[in-house]
């Protein structure tokens, strides 16, 4: 798949890494240390520090676009009874977003939750767990069986998580979609923005409906000691 974006310069900081974090090199070696070598600095920080098992980081920030047509609106609606893995309410545009990234011991993986607000009622709460395991060296699992096997690319401005294919775990098997079942192809990106910043985005794009869910946030780096 042909990732297609367009990018600001980015400025990479220098951070400071506390006593809690150990070094990890599991998204290096996916990516290999060429592609690792072409990350900004920030972002090689971010996913080259390892928590101890248990621990957490949050990131704050807020949502800056939200963009879905009439079948993504569909695909968003009705994923959320498998726990709402897509953004659905368009009104969380300029709310305030929230990751928290937690190290699970038992799996060598890691836990992520994202938090989106909302005009009104409760939050959006995203829970996926990536595990480096499976074909590609890494998958997220959203719950209730269902996970995707990721490709992971890099660039000089953007680490990039690229969804190769979806399967569900039923009875201890794990059976891999057809390709006419799956949402589209899933695109997340962690692009550097410089000053201690970063953007998340989400893109889901299908081969006949076309670009059907966009979402961005800005974040900043948690403050460290």
């Amino acid at each position: 798949m042909h990732l297609r974006h367009s990018f600001p310069n980015s400025y990479p900081t220098a951070e400071v890494i506390p006593e809690s974090l150990v070094s990890d090199n599991r998204f290096r070696n996916l990516l290999g240390p060429g592609q690792w070598a072409q990350l900004p600095v920030a972002i090689q920080r971010r996913f080259g520090k390892r928590l101890k098992g248990g621990q957490s980081v949050a990131y704050q920030g807020q949502v800056t676009k939200i963009k879905m047509n009439a079948f993504g609106w569909l695909l968003a609606q009705g994923a959320r009874i498998i726990g709402a893995p897509f953004p659905f309410d368009r009104r969380a545009l300029d709310r305030p977003a929230v990751v928290v990234v937690t190290e699970d011991a038992a799996t060598d993986g890691q836990f992520w939750i994202r938090q989106y607000g909302r005009a009104r009622g409760f939050p959006q709460v995203v829970h996926s767990s990536k595990r480096f395991a499976g074909p590609t060296g890494l998958e997220e699992y959203i719950g209730y069986g269902i996970g995707m096997a990721l490709r992971v690319k890099a660039t000089d401005e953007a680490l990039y998580f690229v969804s190769d294919h979806f399967f569900v775990q039923i009875l201890g098997a794990r059976v891999r979609l057809p390709k006419m079942l799956e949402p589209g192809d899933v695109v997340v990106g962690h692009h550097e923005l410089g000053d201690r910043r970063f953007r998340f985005s989400l893109c889901v794009t299908h081969p006949i409906f076309g670009r059907m869910l966009e979402q961005d946030a800005i974040f900043r780096d948690v403050d460290e000691p």
